[in-house]
């Protein structure tokens, strides 16, 4: 790694995190690269999230610990962003993980390419399902290792916005394009542009939409094919929720109106019009 590390703030949302919080933000504490801010946003906890971070806080000058008013995940990295004073920004949840060099290779990627954006592939790990009591009780086992499987679409390597665009109609719903977590930003096109921001509005899929108005800006695209992220699939986070049928209807249809939004400003939205009606309309019929 070079001597120079430029500044990368990583912002983490919490909510009512703590059998996590602590696993995640070791993670982030022992990562190779050293010049971290690390923006710890805890959003209203009603548990001892609060406490842990203000533990952490005492002992790594690099977190920033901000306390709120509960307003959701979108509204809580949206301040983030406000506060963040990194030449990259970077996103980790609260329950989840980053690998030791993360940070590392995607800064690495983003500046001897000059990318603006780096997407890399991830881990999603998923627990044995638990056994009852009887049943352990009547035939005792060993304790069953964690499943874990690698996702990622693109090959490694540079790209220009067309063929990110390309590869994002793929694959449109898949969390790889969706998601903050497994990828870097330049700061510098965040803040040059006020309308890249999570949306509060939506109920869920905020993060694509930070996605979606990021790509209009950025030019310079570099897909990193070793995974930085644990990805944990664990029933009560925030993907397990039951979502209202009706807000999943009016969610598709703004996103909808953002990906031909996009498109356009390409110049390719007839040519991907299929793959975006596909992804959004019909499924949202079904």
């Amino acid at each position: 790694m070079p001597e120079h590390q430029p500044l990368v703030s990583i912002i983490v949302p919490i909510y009512n995190a703590q059998n996590h919080i602590a696993r995640c933000v070791e993670s982030i504490r022992r990562q190779t690269y050293e010049n971290l801010e690390i923006l710890l946003l805890n959003d209203g906890s009603q548990d001892v999230s609060l406490q842990v971070c203000q533990m952490y806080a005492g002992v790594d000058k690099r977190i920033v610990l901000i306390d709120k008013a509960n307003s959701g995940v979108a509204a809580t990295r949206n301040l983030g962003l406000q506060f963040a004073k990194g030449a990259y920004l970077q996103f980790v949840d609260a329950d989840d993980t980053i690998l030791p060099n993360a940070t590392e290779l995607l800064v690495d990627r983003a500046t001897r390419f000059d990318a603006d954006l780096v997407i890399a592939h991830y881990n999603r790990i998923t627990p044995p399902r638990p056994r009852s009591e009887e049943a352990e009780a009547r035939r005792p086992r060993p304790p069953r290792p964690d499943k874990v499987q690698t996702f990622g679409f693109l090959l490694e390597g540079p790209m220009n916005k067309e063929q990110f665009a390309a590869g994002l109609m793929q694959e449109p719903a898949s969390f790889y394009y969706g998601v903050m977590w497994n990828k870097l930003y330049r700061a510098d096109i965040v803040r040059a542009h006020d309308d890249i921001l999570c949306a509060e509005e939506l109920d869920w899929s905020e993060d694509l939409y930070f996605n979606l108005s990021y790509i209009r800006y950025a030019e310079k695209f570099y897909a990193l094919s070793t995974p930085i992220y644990n990805y944990y699939n664990t029933p009560g986070s925030a993907v397990h929720t039951v979502l209202n049928p009706v807000n999943i209807v009016t969610t598709r249809a703004a996103l909808f109106n953002y990906y031909k939004d996009l498109y356009e400003h390409l110049g390719l939205y007839e040519e991907y019009k299929p793959q975006i009606y596909k992804y959004l309309v019909a499924v949202a019929e079904s």
